[in-house]
């Protein structure tokens, strides 16, 4: 796998926990977020000291609570809906400012958000942490299929490519006076659309014709090899022995 460029949720830095090897952070980032799922909707109080795990691993990664906040905004899908839950779930209703809540639906909602923003949360510190390249070296050493590695590779390879593609044809549609306002100009873009499913099929069939003449078999080659000595495993999996700690006394009381 060659080097590629940072991408923007990952923050250049070296601290500890940018140093550990990504197939512990990644076995630890699962493991946290297994256990968070786990854990029973009405210990609240579990879910308070998750959030300090995590905000104790951004402090020591040295990533500011602004540049994690503002990567937190891709849950806010999730956040509507979850808003909706109390108002459409049938069952006991509980009278809240006025309005007749479901109490299932109170607590669904706190469900998905407690445990949806611990995730991603977790997620987005795994990825503030480590680089794609060494995210995909992690994935490759925890054995995961190496089909799967490849697909996502290419995905991140070739993303940014197709996204500069879209870019350029967007310039050339507005450079002819073309301005998308109804429902009249969705052919144009239907077309463009059709257009760039076919530039980008034909680039992976180029693409792979040239990696056979360079002897691709089937599988990429492995330039480094990744490995992480006991003391990395211990501190690595820290975050989520303590969390299962956290999720036992959850059950227990």
């Amino acid at each position: 796998m060659g080097a590629g460029h940072a991408h923007r949720l990952y923050r250049h830095g070296h601290s500890p926990v940018h140093g550990l090897p990504p197939h512990t952070k990644l076995a630890a980032t699962f493991a946290f977020v297994v256990v968070v799922v786990s854990t029973p909707r009405e210990a609240m109080w579990a879910f308070g000291l998750y959030a300090l795990l995590l905000a104790l691993v951004a402090v020591v990664a040295r990533v500011p609570a602004a540049f994690l906040f503002k990567r937190l905004l891709i849950e806010v899908p999730f956040v509507a809906f979850a808003v909706l839950l109390p108002f459409v779930a049938e069952g006991e209703q509980v009278e809240v400012l006025g309005m007749s809540l479901s109490v299932s639906g109170l607590w669904g909602a706190w469900n998905v958000l407690a445990k949806g923003t611990l995730g991603v949360a977790a997620s987005v510190l795994l990825a503030s942490t480590t680089e794609l390249r060494e995210l995909l070296l992690g994935l490759q050493r925890l054995k995961l299929p190496p089909l799967l590695v490849q697909i996502a590779s290419f995905m991140i390879r070739y993303g940014d490519v197709i996204a500069d593609e879209m870019r350029r044809m967007r310039i050339a549609r507005e450079s002819r006076g073309f301005e998308a306002k109804g429902v009249r100009h969705w052919g144009v873009l239907a077309k463009s659309a059709g257009a760039l499913f076919i530039r980008s099929y034909e680039r992976g069939e180029r693409v792979h014709l040239a990696m056979i003449s360079r002897g691709y078999a089937g599988s990429m080659p492995v330039i480094d090899e990744v490995t992480a000595s006991r003391a990395q495993w211990s501190y690595a999996l820290a975050l989520p022995f303590a969390a299962l700690v956290v999720c036992v006394l959850g059950w227990a009381l």
